[in-house]
């Protein structure tokens, strides 16, 4: 078991959370879950030792193991991607090593015969002749090909170290598992391997996650870190939002029937207090004042934007007609695709990472030219458009305001009219000054969307834009648009998001793109009766 007491965390004059005294139990996989900033990513520094806290202690229960994911993305630069991945059990690997190191000489003594005896009995015990295979089968359900297992982990993009690292701290197989953004930079298909091997796990597991499909899928209870304390829900994501509904609902009411009767007891004593007639009732009333606690909510770190997008533009009948494209790079991506985009369709565009999602939308925005084939775009299309890497839109020397003060259109927007803007998405005072290179990276997101507000465009393309917003920010932009009325065009991995919006499924997938009209449910039950007539076949 893992347990806090009394735990806290101020910097400076900012307190994070405080007293925080907690139990996770054994079997309980628990969602750590909280706005952005407000201290998920520390306290689960804290656990595992990472960081120290201001007060308080963390206990784990005597002969326990902790994994914890690191964020590190150069730490084995130099090492291959399989050894990479068997660091993670140390005991294992560390009996590897001199394994190999005496086996290397050519001559070995007494001594040296029997401390070998000694390693293979316990190498193969705790896994040793099944450590490759095993590391493999990790690397092979988090996307990493065979073929690449034994190349250094240099060769691999930023993306993809992470895969390495969270199979890394998988294969440790520990009895308390921390995992900060598991699923950070996988794809649909590797975050459905990750939930069932995580339900396959049976210690504790603490997750701090912005994907909603995973974390209902995963987590059997709710840690949430609000009002600078955390508390515990039994139940999953959903479940917490209705129950912390409910509780906060419940309290509201409790409030407003506790002031009404104290401006009741103060107006009687007000008024009698000098009777002497009245004055036992006053004493007693005011008694009964003295002993009513309201319940005083605090203010809740969990603030929602405000999105709505309105475009200055009617959308005509025709939008984008695409025909028989192809691209390629080093190899080929897709060929010989066609459709027809219509208005008010919400078309999203799925498929594995490298498959070239990102390289579609921007053939349909005009940003890239398709090898073959051509795109037809109607006359009277604007886009408005989310990229998934910000530098590619956003001035990094610019102040967050300036920058957005670009966009303003023909008549310029007033300054207040901008800071309203800002305001809307949670910029507030001097923050709309910052520099936009120091901003985070859900700053940087938000800053984004104010834009695509702005502009007014009535064609919406986004690729990923749930990666650095949270949850939150992330159900807002999603009910927002869920309202839209022309066309959205995204890219995501967030099934969810994709499950909640999408009207039109692209779906890239061994150099070909499947067009199915339908939602993201309709899709994946298409594919397993074709998945089951193809075997009956």
């Amino acid at each position: 078991m893992l347990a806090t007491s009394a735990l806290s965390m101020r910097f400076s004059e900012k307190i994070l959370f405080e007293n925080v005294t907690i139990k996770f139990k054994p079997g309980n996989r628990y969602g750590l879950i909280g706005a952005n900033g407000v201290g998920k990513s520390t306290f689960m520094k804290i656990l595992a030792n990472q960081l120290e806290s201001s007060t308080g202690e963390v206990t784990i229960d005597h002969g326990c193991s902790l994994g914890y994911l690191k964020q590190d993305h150069y730490q084995y630069e130099n090492e291959t991607i399989l050894n990479t991945v068997c660091m993670g059990n140390e005991k294992l690997w560390a009996l590897h090593v001199e394994r190999d190191r005496l086996y290397s000489k050519a001559d070995l003594t007494d001594e040296e015969n029997e401390k070998v005896a000694e390693i293979e009995e316990t190498y193969g015990e705790i896994g040793g002749y099944t450590m490759d295979a095993d590391a493999g089968r990790l690397l092979e359900g988090l996307g990493i090909e065979e073929a690449r297992l034994y190349d250094p982990m240099n060769t691999l993009a930023g993306g993809f170290k992470l895969r390495v690292l969270l199979a890394q701290v998988l294969f440790a197989k520990p009895d308390i598992l921390l995992l900060d953004e598991p699923t950070n930079h996988l794809d649909m298909g590797n975050i459905d391997w990750l939930v069932n091997f995580l339900k396959r796990h049976e210690g504790t597991i603490i997750v701090i996650s912005h994907d909603r499909y995973f974390l209902n899928s995963v987590c059997t209870h709710t840690a949430d870190l609000d009002y600078q304390e955390i508390r515990l829900f039994s139940g999953n994501y959903d479940e917490f939002m209705t129950a912390n509904a409910m509780a906060l609902e419940s309290a509201r009411k409790d409030n407003k029937k506790k002031e009404k009767r104290i401006s009741e007891l103060k107006g009687f004593i007000n008024r009698f207090s000098a009777n002497a007639s009245k004055a036992k009732q006053a004493t007693s009333r005011q008694r009964e004042l003295q002993k009513i606690e309201t319940h005083i909510l605090k203010p809740s770190s969990r603030v929602s934007p405000f999105i709505r997008f309105n475009p200055k533009r009617r959308l005509g009948q025709k939008v984008i007609e695409v025909k028989k494209i192809g691209k390629s790079y080093e190899e080929k991506l897709f060929e010989n695709f066609s459709c027809e985009i219509s208005r008010d369709e919400r078309v999203g565009i799925i498929g594995r990472n490298g498959v070239g999602k990102t390289t579609l939308l921007k053939i349909l925005l005009g940003h890239v030219a398709p090898d073959s084939g051509k795109i037809v775009r109607g006359d009277t299309l604007e886009f408005s458009y989310f990229p998934q890497d910000g530098s590619e839109i956003l001035n990094y020397e610019d102040t967050a305001l300036g920058w957005l003060g670009r966009f303003s259109g023909e008549e310029e927007m007033l300054e207040s009219d901008l800071r309203s803007a800002m305001g809307k998405m949670l910029f507030k005072g001097h923050e709309v000054d910052k520099i936009v290179e120091v901003l985070s990276g859900g700053e940087k997101a938000r800053l984004m969307v104010s834009r695509m507000m702005i502009e007014g465009g009535n064609i919406l393309a986004l690729d990923e834009p749930t990666n650095h917003l949270d949850l939150e920010a992330i159900e807002s932009l999603n009910y927002a648009l869920s309202l839209v009325e022309g066309t959205i065009i995204f890219v995501s991995h967030d099934r969810e998001f994709v499950r909640s919006l999408a009207t039109r499924i692209l779906e890239i997938d061994d150099q070909e793109i499947i067009d199915f009209r339908g939602d993201l449910n309709q899709f994946y039950d298409w594919k397993e009766k074709n998945r089951k007539a193809e075997k009956r076949a």
